[in-house]
């Protein structure tokens, strides 16, 4: 658990990360989550819902370290415009940042702030709800690794590659079990999440023969926020 929250967090990120480590990448997900969750319910009850849904945002992006939303940049610059399958492993290499990761990166923040500010964090439920989100995430970054190719020939995402899928699967899924506290609609939220997600990873595999560490930053990011805005909907 501590090696897959050095990874995904900013604490102790120096830690070379192994294969053994993606059986906790859900719950460790799941506490993220879990801790924004109590921060959207505490903030929620001293600011309006807009400061909340900030102040949970601005918390989510120190925790990882910005590395998700870097890598939905990355992603959107190399597999939105029209590139050869090289040219775009390169655009996703460099570390600057092209119109088109912008934009993405602008309209993802957006929808993160529109869900979060528009919902009643209601305790426990915003808890158990987050956590299963972020559980979903980085659960689905897990599976990914273990059955899509990987599309460069070294690189971090490298040193996960070759671990069975159904353990993360398998680790992940009372944590998921938790997106049941909003009922229905709760389930349905993180359904769609991890087939956005997914969709991602299918689009990268498209256009890059597999995926890479800045596709899997994407990918859970999309999961994320797409759980979060179908959340938010008037059920």
């Amino acid at each position: 658990m501590l090696d897959a929250l050095g990874f995904l967090t900013v604490a102790g990120r120096s830690r070379p990360p192994t294969r053994r480590v993606l059986v906790w990448f859900g719950p460790a997900g799941a506490l993220i989550g879990a801790a924004l969750g109590l921060l959207w319910w505490g903030a929620a009850n001293v600011w309006p819902a807009p400061v909340a849904a900030a102040i949970v945002m601005a918390a989510d992006l120190g925790i990882t370290g910005l590395l998700h939303i870097d890598g939905l940049a990355d992603s959107a610059d190399g597999l939105l415009p029209h590139l050869d399958r090289e040219r775009r492993l390169a655009v996703m290499a460099t570390p600057d940042v092209g119109a088109f990761g912008v934009a993405v990166v602008a309209a993802v923040l957006l929808l993160r702030f529109a869900a979060l500010a528009s919902t009643d964090p209601d305790g426990w439920k915003a808890i158990a709800f987050l956590a299963a989100t972020w559980c979903a995430a980085r659960a689905a970054m897990a599976v990914t690794m273990s059955t899509v190719r990987y599309a460069r020939d070294t690189g971090l995402a490298s040193s996960f590659l070759g671990a069975p899928a159904a353990v993360p699967i398998a680790a992940a899924v009372p944590f998921l079990a938790l997106a049941a506290a909003r009922g229905v609609g709760g389930v349905v939220a993180i359904v769609a999440g991890i087939g956005a997600g997914a969709l991602v990873v299918a689009f990268a595999a498209r256009r890059l023969g597999g995926f890479t560490g800045d596709v899997l930053g994407a990918a859970g990011v999309i999961t994320e926020t797409v759980a979060l805005v179908v959340m938010s909907a008037r059920w």
